[in-house]
């Protein structure tokens, strides 16, 4: 698959844990696909915690609004029934635990569900946003990202860079396959239709369990 059917693969795979009625936050890059491939019949509100709730999917050309954006600044569309506030509003709904799940990217994540995705030593960096908040407050956190970063695994042991949260990831999705972060550690569930368990053994740095109902990624 190319560079964009594989984001596309893991966000339509992403889509099918939404269920209706869930309030869910969209990290930039990757996870603000999720949005276009919601199934029919599940109503999500998507909320973004620079002011609103009632996000739709990625805009045409043509229903392109300069002053309606994400908080990546990534131009989106609005549903009927959507509402603006302002940012106090916005992250008292992340940190009330009003969050059914949030998606994020992520530099690294670890077999026991902790989290890096907000900075690399040395180099600069913008800040975490709502990063922190959201994976603190969020019901799930379910990180989208490719399984490997120029040829090294992303999926480890124990994270090495800084951490934005501890134990909090729930599920992750990558082009090769979907783990569940358990009590008992990282659980491989679904792989890939074209790839084995070795070819995700050997991307992987982490332990992982081979559930015993392993099945192919549907999406």
């Amino acid at each position: 698959m190319s560079g964009k059917n594989v984001k596309e693969f893991i966000a339509k795979r992403i889509a099918k844990e939404l269920r209706d009625g869930d309030v869910v936050n969209l990290g930039i890059g990757l996870p603000t696909m999720v949005a276009n491939y919601i199934p029919e019949g599940v109503n999500v509100v998507l909320q973004s915690e620079n002011g609103f709730v009632g996000l739709g999917s990625q805009p045409e050309e043509y229903e392109l609004d300069k002053d309606i954006v994400n908080a990546g600044g990534q131009p989106v569309t609005i549903r009927k029934g959507a509402a603006f506030f302002d940012s106090a509003t916005s992250f008292g709904i992340i940190r009330g635990g009003h969050v059914s799940a949030t998606v994020l990217g992520a530099l690294e994540v670890d077999q026991k569900g902790n989290l890096a995705n907000f900075m690399v030593p040395g180099k600069m960096v913008p800040g975490m946003g709502g990063a922190m908040d959201l994976v603190s407050g969020a019901k799930k956190v379910i990180i989208a990202m490719l399984h490997t970063a120029k040829g090294e695994p992303k999926i480890l042991k124990e994270c090495k860079l800084p951490l934005t949260a501890a134990g909090k990831v729930s599920l992750i999705v990558t082009e090769m396959g979907v783990m569940e972060v358990t009590p008992n550690g990282l659980v491989l569930k679904e792989i890939a239709p074209d790839v084995t368990v070795e070819d995700i053994l050997r991307e992987t740095e982490a332990d992982l369990i081979i559930s015993d109902n392993l099945k192919f990624m549907e999406y």
